[in-house]
């Protein structure tokens, strides 16, 4: 059960960022406590469990809430922009995960963040333009590259995209997660209804 709670936390985790990435794009706007819960999770590096990467599970209501609606069978209509991001972002995840030297680079830049969170607080748009540089530096370079769907005005707005990067980063880190926590693509397939009736439980409490 412990497993189980895990993975669909992590997962929660994954979903989150890419709702958030997917507001930002398409409206310029974004919930700021949920953006500091997806960008902490990437700067707890060495946690003791998931709960110090999070924070209480209630912080991943919205990532939660889409495990539900998009794997669901109620008549809710899964969003395909956010589908296709955490897909790709799982996909990207495998392949991340054969370049050591990449992952080493992407570690000491969070470690770089780490240290300017003595001056600024995380959701500062320093510590932002940062991440999104360690995104833009490792995981974009791997194809295929995730292309983000929106209007314009703000895809063009270089403060957004550097959100937009900084939240694939934190969805990258939930995918690793996924991973350690036994999770993999064929699960999203064959235990969907479990991690559906995990989420349920988990929003329940």
């Amino acid at each position: 059960m412990a497993s189980l709670y895990n993975k669909t936390l992590a997962l929660a985790g994954i979903f989150q960022s890419c709702a958030l990435v997917q507001q930002v794009a398409t409206t310029g706007q974004l919930d700021t406590d949920e953006l500091e819960v997806c960008l902490k999770s990437i700067v707890e590096l060495n946690p003791d469990d998931l709960v110090n990467i999070y924070g209480a599970p209630e912080n991943l209501r919205t990532g939660l809430k889409l495990i539900v609606s998009q794997f669901g069978a109620n008549d809710s209509k899964p969003d395909i922009d956010i589908a296709r991001y955490t897909i790709s972002l799982l996909h990207l995840e495998k392949k991340l995960a054969k370049h050591p030297q990449m992952l080493q680079r992407i570690s000491d830049g969070v470690e770089r963040a780490k240290e300017q969170l003595e001056h600024f607080p995380i959701t500062h748009e320093n510590i932002i333009a940062n991440l999104a540089s360690i995104y833009s530096d490792t995981i974009s370079q791997i194809p295929p590259k995730i292309m983000v769907s929106g209007d314009n005005q703000y895809l063009g707005d270089n403060n957004i995209a550097n959100k937009i990067r900084a939240l694939l980063l934190s969805g990258m880190r939930s995918a690793v997660l996924w991973r350690q926590m036994g999770g993999s693509r064929w699960q999203l397939l064959m235990q969907r209804k479990k991690l559906v009736q995990q989420a349920e439980h988990i929003l329940s409490a």
